[in-house]
């Protein structure tokens, strides 16, 4: 399946929030499988300094991504499909 990040930017977001939001996207992923929408959360990242987050999921499009982040109540600026370049 194709990679996409979904990005965000989360001002005065506390880890604690970080750590619910997260389960959040989890859970919600979870269930979408779970109804024939295939999706999966990867990871996410955060960058302090920025209040900037990135989240990457595997899908068959950036629909389903949207769906899923939109359920879960998890704001975005974008979704956009990204190339992850590995280190072998």
């Amino acid at each position: 399946m194709p990679f996409f990040i979904a990005e965000r930017f989360l001002p005065d977001v506390t880890f604690e929030q970080l750590v619910v939001m997260q389960q959040s996207l989890i859970s919600t992923s979870n269930y979408f499988n779970a109804k024939g929408k295939p999706v999966h959360y990867v990871r996410s990242l955060f960058i302090p300094g920025e209040s900037r987050c990135i989240c990457l999921f595997e899908a068959l499009n950036a629909k389903v991504i949207q769906e899923v982040n939109e359920a879960a109540q998890f704001p975005f600026m974008r979704i956009v499909p990204m190339v992850a370049l590995e280190n072998k």
